[in-house]
């Protein structure tokens, strides 16, 4: 028993420091997650400067958080920071799909494959607002090209056919990408609709009157 106290000193010592970088981590964990948001909005925006500026420092907060709990497994795999890391995943993987740009590599993130795949997920079901602020202004082709772009990344992900234990829950996200594709084409469908038959109105007024019509006029 003589050697008791100290075995429970060092023990003590241990958890006091692994409790320290644990509030340290769900510190910056918020912080990722914020500015990952942030960066996010700034793309819908077309702010991809601000954008690109709020990814880079979301990349200092997250190594800042891989060199803090190298030594902490246990606080590195926790679901606080695993989910601001997939956070960070999604912001980049949004704003290179809203730029038109190569999709980042998850070594190149520093993030785990659960957390990249379900950040892909996130990212594509995030193109469905990008996608209605395009309709909205009438650039159906556009939107189009995003369509396509959210059902190859559904196509090839569905195909994880592992579970949830290995991809971290992948299967939710993958339910809630189908529903928000099939919402994000009948919408887009049906903007088509109405575009063709916009147009078809007007070639239907051009041969009645040989001309083209008039823009309505303000009273």
């Amino acid at each position: 028993m003589e050697n008791l106290e100290p075995i429970l000193e060092r023990i003590r010592l241990r958890f006091e420091a692994e409790n320290q970088v644990r509030e340290e981590t769900l510190r910056r964990s918020r912080e990722l997650t914020r500015l990952c948001a942030t960066a996010i909005r700034a793309s819908h925006r077309n702010n991809f400067d601000e954008a690109e500026r709020l990814l880079a420092e979301a990349r200092a907060v997250a190594a800042r958080i891989r060199e803090d709990t190298a030594a902490y497994p246990a606080i590195f795999y926790a679901g606080y920071t695993q989910d601001a890391l997939k956070e960070m995943a999604e912001a980049h993987i949004t704003v290179a799909l809203a730029h038109h740009s190569p999709l980042p590599e998850p070594e190149a993130l520093g993030v785990e494959y659960p957390a990249y795949l379900n950040g892909l997920a996130e990212a594509a079901s995030e193109m469905r607002r990008r996608a209605l602020d395009i309709i909205r202004r009438g650039h159906s082709q556009e939107a189009e090209q995003l369509l396509e772009a959210m059902d190859t990344i559904y196509g090839l992900l569905v195909t994880f056919d592992f579970p949830d234990a290995i991809t971290g829950g992948l299967r939710r996200r993958m339910d809630q990408l189908r529903g928000v594709l099939e919402r994000t084409r009948g919408d887009l469908t049906l903007s088509i609709r109405q575009e063709q038959l916009q147009r078809a109105l007007q070639a239907s007024e051009e041969r009645t009157t040989g001309e083209p019509p008039k823009a309505s006029e303000e009273r």
